[in-house]
């Protein structure tokens, strides 16, 4: 292909997202830009097109009966094997304590939450990778999940999503990983949405190394303490905020990102968001390189940009994890501002401009563009 052509190409993807403001420091200032413009305040509802409405098959769920349905799974459950078209899960407010799974051969389903408010719809569960499973064994971290997605084209909206584990109860138990959802899929969209935990709250995987795997997180919450947004997926957080949660026992530490990127895959791209939350300064890591399995040939990739850094994020914001030098991989950031920013040196790796044109929003999507 000509340079030209190619050029041309990549100018026409970058046209396929459309891009909004950036987010404002801290939570109150956030609610108020996001508000204003209309597009993140916390009890905003993402909408849907009428067209979409229309096309779409809907399930009701309900825990008080006035629904079809008075569970998530068993809505899911109905959705025919291999169905060809979109079926929205309509959930009704409540906390609907279950673990949840939509299965890879049920693609094209949204669960969306109908209260006025993302809080109104909680979809919650407790386990952990060392809880025992009644069969025998454990649950693993992949397994611990509250919802585990693994059908394409997938969509979560208007709605709270969390793993309320007690780690401060259960010290005794091996395996402190809780994840509050994981995907393995592609093409999946999170708007609107809070994804809530400790240590692994949002796992981002694909169904396989060889696979890929999408996912596009817009006009949400994020928030946990350790290695809280991970996995092998190709995954953008935009104009969302990470909320940096403080231990167990109290202590401010942890890493915000683990991304575990094939060699020949994009990885966790945080875009135009907000890296915040009630811990101390200078106590969290923006990352650290998972090579899942000890596996060399991985090229874990986390980028910041753009983004309003807290103070609670170190002077040197990478980590070496599991033997592998962080500086092997790729980390980097692009004009991020906040007292937890920094600029370019050897610990702190910074995209030239030109660079930066390589590691957009669209570059990570393709020929994908995510909507209702």
């Amino acid at each position: 292909m000509s340079e030209n052509r190619s050029k041309a190409r990549h100018r026409r993807r970058k046209t396929a997202v459309v891009f909004g403001a950036p987010l404002a420091l801290g939570a109150a200032g956030v609610m108020a830009y996001g508000t204003a413009l209309g597009v993140f305040g916390e009890d905003a509802q993402p909408k849907a097109s009428a067209a979409t409405k229309a096309a779409a098959t809907t399930l009701t769920v309900a825990k008080d009966g006035s629904g079809t349905y008075a569970t998530v799974q068993a809505a899911v459950d109905a959705v025919p094997a291999n169905n060809p078209s979109r079926v929205l899960i309509s959930v009704k407010p409540g906390t609907y304590r279950e673990m949840v799974k939509v299965p890879s051969n049920k693609p094209h389903v949204t669960i969306q939450g109908t209260g006025s408010s993302r809080k109104d719809t909680v979809i919650v569960f407790n386990n952990a990778a060392g809880t025992p499973k009644p069969g025998g064994g454990t649950y693993g971290t992949g397994g611990s999940a509250t919802v585990a997605v693994e059908a394409d084209d997938f969509q979560a909206r208007n709605l709270t999503i969390a793993n309320d584990f007690d780690e401060a109860r259960n010290q005794s138990l091996s395996g402190h990983q809780a994840v509050a959802l994981r995907t393995a899929a592609d093409l999946v969209l999170l708007d609107g949405i809070i994804v809530d935990g400790d240590q692994d709250t949002l796992l981002l995987d694909t169904a396989a190394k060889e696979r890929l795997g999408r996912v596009y997180v817009t006009n949400s919450y994020v928030s946990g303490n350790v290695d809280f947004i991970f996995g092998r997926a190709t995954a953008v957080i935009d104009q969302s905020v990470i909320t940096l949660k403080k231990r167990w026992d109290g202590s401010s530490a942890g890493y915000v990102t683990a991304p575990s990127t094939a060699a020949d895959r994009k990885g966790i791209l945080i875009n135009r968001s907000v890296v915040n939350g009630d811990v101390a300064a200078g106590s969290y890591f923006l990352g650290r390189n998972w090579h899942a399995g000890g596996d060399a040939t991985l090229d874990p990739q986390t980028t910041v940009r753009n983004s309003t850094l807290s103070a609670a994020i170190k002077s040197t914001p990478w980590s070496d994890m599991g033997g592998f030098p962080w500086k092997d991989d790729r980390f980097a950031e692009y004009k991020n501002t906040g007292p937890g920013s920094g600029t370019a040196s050897g610990n702190r790796p910074q995209l030239t401009d030109a660079q930066a044109t390589g590691q957009e929003v669209a570059d990570w999507l393709g020929t994908w563009n995510p909507t209702a």
